[in-house]
């Protein structure tokens, strides 16, 4: 039994050793804190996504990154350890970009109308470039949430509370999760798909979310 105990002990260990270093795989190996180093990662980055939107993954390969952004592969090693490490920037990049529209409502005044611009942001970033945001969904699926992701969910949980008081959010907690989950997975949903009449998108979504409000009235 005692045996029993230290060998479980130890695959314990094993296995959250493995699971470290797998999400060590899928970080940068550094951050760039000189404008050249931030220019060659913002190149490396494009380089992917253009790529990925462009020719599939059948084609990305971290030589043919850092070929097509002009780096040496040496300098793409320099700060992504392997192309998921790459991926996984690449849609912290996106979600960041998504961010900074969502914290611009911050400063709106209070109002149903911000969750119109929610769903206008939204649509507006799943079709900007919509072969990359379709490539990036699928692998958003399969990998951890970016660093930015919590922060993301703050931001809209905040705007939802500015758009339907905080009587009803206290009272209906999971709302906000409600509200994202269905904007998210009808835009997404769309993407996959191929759509890209954002107007068409944008109404759908809406008579979404406001039917689902209305029980709450």
């Amino acid at each position: 039994m005692r045996q029993t105990k230290k060998t479980t002990r130890r695959r314990e260990v094993t296995r959250a050793d493995a699971s470290k270093a797998s999400r060590e795989l899928l970080r940068p190996r550094k951050l760039p804190h000189q404008k050249r180093a931030s220019d060659t990662v913002a190149a490396i980055l494009e380089a992917a996504a253009c790529i990925l939107e462009s020719k599939g993954f059948d084609a990305y390969t971290t030589n043919a990154v850092a070929e097509k952004a002009g780096a040496s592969i040496g300098s793409l090693y320099q700060y992504f350890p392997n192309k998921t490490a790459l991926i996984m920037a690449l849609i912290s990049r996106e979600d960041a970009m998504l961010l900074e529209d969502l914290l611009g409502l911050l400063e709106r005044p209070d109002g149903m109308s911000l969750l119109r611009e929610v769903i206008q942001i939204a649509v507006t970033h799943q079709l900007r470039r919509p072969a990359l945001a379709r490539l990036l969904d699928g692998e958003e699926a399969r990998l951890p949430p970016s660093d930015v992701a919590p922060r993301r969910y703050d931001v809209l949980t905040a705007i939802f509370r500015r758009c339907l008081g905080d009587a009803l959010i206290d009272r209906e907690p999971y709302v906000p999760q409600d509200l994202l989950s269905m904007i998210r997975g009808m835009v997404d949903a769309a993407g996959l798909k191929g759509e890209c009449d954002g107007k068409a998108l944008a109404r759908r979504v809406e008579r979404a979310v406001f039917g689902y409000l209305q029980s709450f009235r």
